[in-house]
């Protein structure tokens, strides 16, 4: 809004410094400082005024050390989160732009759905929260919408991404169904939407994977959003993008302002959120900034770098993925009842997901957060590197 307030000071009055408003490094800035003022000003007022109405963390018994200190910690701080994102969005942002309207609706969407998980968990006092289907679907038809939206829209339609490691650095997904001939062009934004909704669907979850102890969920959300906030100035800029041989976005650039407002946003949290934890983000933030960066990398075309970029929510998730697996090939072979509970010596790990592996081998939180960040940094630069490295 204040993007359009000083546009017009600029045009008709001519007011000094106005126009610094045209210029995206600017507003991003802006709207990062701005997010994080709000985190760091409102924080602490949202914490007492969470404790005073008694919303807090109803944490399982997982015979993890420390795990009792955590009960009632306050909750639901993806509220929190998710409004330091929205408000400098709107205040810095262009908002006729159909990439930063499909964030702010995907933060709203995925917000909600993780608001309603924790309303049952807390208010319904119902520990399971909302069932995972109805989850699912919410990520699903995310997903869906997204990848009809990039397949359809006259202005930024197109079936092309990045890839890592291969010269020419561009992929069209055109090419996985090649073999249907004339039909290729007519059928290939169904292969497009089903790329979509997994990526929604799985860096989503994974993030919520990822919260489950204090700090690791926003540390790592907060340098991945670095990393996406260059990837998208580098495929709006017309110069780098033809120096790099990526595609490049017309108007994408202003999806920074957005992203640095998650950045500052997430890094601002962290400041409440570090062991000790004084407030949970919940799944209305984690699931929120799950989908937030799988559909940032989708508008970006930037999808096929998230298996490195987000490295430590693909563990995170192979962790629970190889541990199911592996308890119930064990069950079968020792023709075991499925309530039965599997040995731990017998687990893959000692409990999933992965953090909780390290916290049983007696390693403290702080220092499994501090090495999963400095992992996530290499992962991080190891991304943008790729955009070179082929």
């Amino acid at each position: 809004m204040l993007y359009y307030l000083f546009d017009w000071l600029d045009r008709t009055i001519d007011l000094p410094g106005a126009g610094v408003f045209q210029y995206i490094s600017f507003r991003a800035s802006m709207s990062a400082i701005t997010s994080l003022l709000i985190m760091l000003v409102f924080g602490k007022p949202f914490i007492r005024f969470i404790r005073r109405k008694s919303i807090g963390e109803t944490v399982r018994n997982l015979g993890l050390e420390g795990q009792k200190e955590k009960e009632g910690t306050p909750t639901m701080g993806g509220l929190l989160i998710l409004s330091a994102i929205i408000a400098p969005t709107l205040l810095f942002a262009k908002l006729d732009n159909v990439y930063v309207i499909t964030m702010l609706v995907t933060t709203l969407w995925l917000g909600f759905i993780g608001g309603l998980d924790d309303y049952i968990k807390v208010f319904r006092k119902n520990k399971k929260g909302l069932p995972g289907r109805f989850k699912v679907f919410g990520q699903v038809g995310l997903g869906l919408a997204v990848g009809l939206l990039l397949s359809f829209h006259p202005d930024i339609a197109s079936t092309k991404t990045t890839i890592p490691f291969i010269k020419g650095n561009e992929f069209d997904y055109a090419c996985l169904i090649s073999w249907m001939g004339d039909w290729t062009q007519n059928w290939v934004w169904v292969v497009y939407v089903l790329v979509a909704i997994f990526v929604v669907t799985a860096v989503s979850n994974g993030t919520n994977l990822a919260d489950g102890i204090d700090g690791l969920a926003s540390s790592t959300a907060g340098i991945v959003g670095v990393a996406l906030a260059i990837l998208a100035w580098l495929s709006g800029n017309i110069i780098m993008s033809n120096y790099l041989n990526i595609v490049y976005l017309p108007n994408i650039g202003e999806l920074t302002v957005f992203i640095t407002a998650f950045v500052g946003a997430t890094l601002g949290f962290l400041w409440f959120n570090t062991y000790p934890a004084e407030v949970f983000m919940g799944d209305t933030g984690s699931l929120a900034l799950g989908g937030i960066i799988a559909v940032y990398a989708l508008l970006i075309r930037k999808e096929l770098l998230l298996p490195i970029l987000c490295g430590i929510y693909l563990v995170e998730s192979l962790s629970v993925i190889i541990q199911t697996a592996g308890c119930k090939v064990y069950r079968r072979r020792h023709h075991l009842p499925a309530s039965q509970i599997v040995p731990v010596e017998k687990r893959p790990f000692l409990m999933t997901p992965i953090h909780h592996h390290y916290q049983k081998k007696g390693m403290a939180e702080p220092k499994i957060v501090q090495r999963f960040a400095i992992i996530g940094i290499l992962l991080a630069i190891v991304s943008i590197v790729t955009l070179k490295l082929r």
